[in-house]
């Protein structure tokens, strides 16, 4: 039979194990993310610049002032769609990156949770009597623990919820903005 403190040195151990590992495995759910929006912002930048290239060429061979501005207003409904669709591509990474990281915690906290109660359990089978009550409290307390991890992941849940609803609607009103604005300047 092996001791309380060996139990324990092996949860601590193993405890250690997994918190390493969590951290390795957040490390690269946001090294992935950051990828993604790296290479978003990549190929924004290299389109920008080729679509800017296009237009200044356009622009220098209007041969008169109401062609230049035909063509300016032409080039405001493009670039404002782009600029809407790289917003949401934006939401996408960090809504899909902030899902991954979640997954991730929540199941490493609930092995933890799971080791720690069957730990309890194993000590509970033996201690010495009159221990039932301090183990009720530790139980209870684990419990407890546990309960206010999942209120703060549900709140963490909706907060993100909220910022992406947040996110789409203020893309969905400068792409409504803006077509407003390409509608007026043809007129």
């Amino acid at each position: 039979m092996t001791t309380y403190t060996e139990q324990f040195s092996a949860a601590a151990k193993a405890n250690a194990e997994a918190q390493i590992a969590l951290f390795n495995q957040l490390a690269s759910k946001t090294f992935e993310g950051v990828e993604k929006l790296v290479d978003l912002n990549l190929k924004a930048a290299k389109s920008s610049l080729e679509e800017t290239q296009a237009a200044a060429q356009k622009l220098f061979s209007a041969k008169d002032p109401q062609e230049f501005f035909t063509l300016t207003s032409s080039h405001a409904q493009p670039t404002l769609e782009k600029s809407v669709a790289y917003g949401r591509h934006l939401s996408g990474i960090f809504s899909s990156t902030q899902a991954e990281l979640t997954k991730a915690a929540e199941a490493q906290i609930a092995e933890v949770n799971r080791k720690v109660v069957a730990l309890i359990d194993e000590a509970a089978k033996n201690a010495p009597a009159g221990s039932e009550q301090a183990i009720s409290i530790l139980k209870s307390t684990i419990g407890n623990l546990s309960a206010g991890y999942e209120q703060f992941t549900k709140n963490a849940k909706q907060a993100a919820e909220v910022l992406e609803a947040n996110v789409t609607n203020a893309v969905d009103q400068i792409s409504q903005a803006g077509a407003k604005v390409t509608r007026a300047t043809k007129k």
